[in-house]
């Protein structure tokens, strides 16, 4: 395995161990077992390490929708799939997930980051257009619909993890408000 390599798994589980302020590029260094100034021959420097880990998870997102998207499930239970799979990762991997939707600076990024975090969300759209073709969503752009659901989604995840999600609030989790969410959108719905 490189080195490159190696630091962003080192990367990886320093976030998921200790969320953003755990990684410094010393401390990637010595959980990879390389010396502490080796990061700094392979990432001009930390933003450029957590892109590096947030690429590597935009792959394994657009990997995962792939898969949704070639299985022998109907539309319908493809969408729900594709959004359990976002929503499973923030429970698992919160730092990951804030990095990959919440980090300002990662937003920004261009060249491969940018590259693979459309292309996974390109995986998405087409499972919506699928869902549309079926007469399972509406008629509409479906750019701005499977933008619409991932708004939603993240939103739901947002309020479950800062404890804002309350029954008395019309709202008892996230894949049960993205549910509701996919069968009012239904034309077919009666």
């Amino acid at each position: 395995m490189t080195t490159d390599k190696k630091l962003i798994i080192a990367a990886t589980a320093l976030l998921d161990s200790g969320g953003e302020d755990a990684l410094t590029l010393r401390a990637v260094g010595h959980a990879s077992g390389v010396s502490h100034n080796a990061p700094y021959k392979h990432f001009k420097n930390r933003d450029a390490l957590l892109a590096a880990v947030a690429t590597r998870d935009f792959l394994m997102l657009a990997e995962a929708f792939q898969t949704v998207r070639k299985s022998s499930a109907r539309p319908v239970a493809k969408l729900k799939k594709a959004l359990k799979v976002v929503v499973d990762f923030s429970v698992e991997h919160p730092a990951r997930y804030r990095l990959l939707f919440n980090d300002p600076a990662i937003a920004a990024q261009k060249g491969e980051l940018e590259k693979t975090a459309f292309a996974a969300f390109a995986e998405f759209i087409v499972i919506v257009q699928e869902c549309q073709a079926a007469k399972s969503l509406p008629d509409v752009p479906k750019t701005t619909l499977a933008g619409l659901l991932f708004a939603t989604m993240h939103g739901l995840i947002a309020l479950e993890a800062s404890g804002r999600m309350h029954a008395e609030k019309g709202l008892s989790g996230v894949q049960s408000g993205l549910e509701t969410l996919v069968h009012l959108l239904s034309p077919q719905r009666t």
